[in-house]
């Protein structure tokens, strides 16, 4: 298993400030001799009378040289832990949660807005100091 991100505890406290319920840290799915560990799931009831909802959460940092390999890197770990959700548990959502200084620096770049349309990254977006989900998908 690998080691969390070192933002994953504020993304983790701020889920929890937002109403989530951590139900998975990590969120272990295995297929036959593929292991992988998605960084938390979730889950938040939205009425006694519904289900609720149910997410996963992969944390970023993007504290590596390079925003675009960072990218690539997360690009392909999302892909891969869509497509094992989807498999095993296709009601859960799955978000990308990456700071607010790294959202506002880089993913408001042209390509990369066009790639988040494209792949239909679900990005949550955080403020690492405070805590606090400043930005969900619309």
């Amino acid at each position: 298993m690998a080691a969390h991100d070192i933002f994953h505890e504020a993304v983790r406290n701020a889920l929890v400030k937002d109403g989530w319920t951590i139900t998975h840290d990590p969120l272990a799915l295995s297929f036959g001799e593929i292991d992988l560990y998605i960084d938390l799931g979730a889950e938040r009831v939205l009425s006694a009378e519904r289900e609720g909802q149910r997410i996963a959460v992969e944390v970023k940092s993007f504290i590596g040289p390079s925003f675009v390999s960072n990218f690539h890197a997360a690009l392909g770990q999302f892909l891969n832990y869509r497509l094992a959700l989807e498999m095993s548990d296709a009601q859960r959502q799955l978000y990308l949660a990456v700071p607010s200084d790294v959202y506002s620096a880089f993913f408001l770049l042209p390509f990369i807005q066009a790639a988040i349309r494209r792949y239909q990254l679900k990005l949550l977006v955080f403020d690492d100091e405070r805590e606090e989900i400043t930005q969900w998908p619309s």
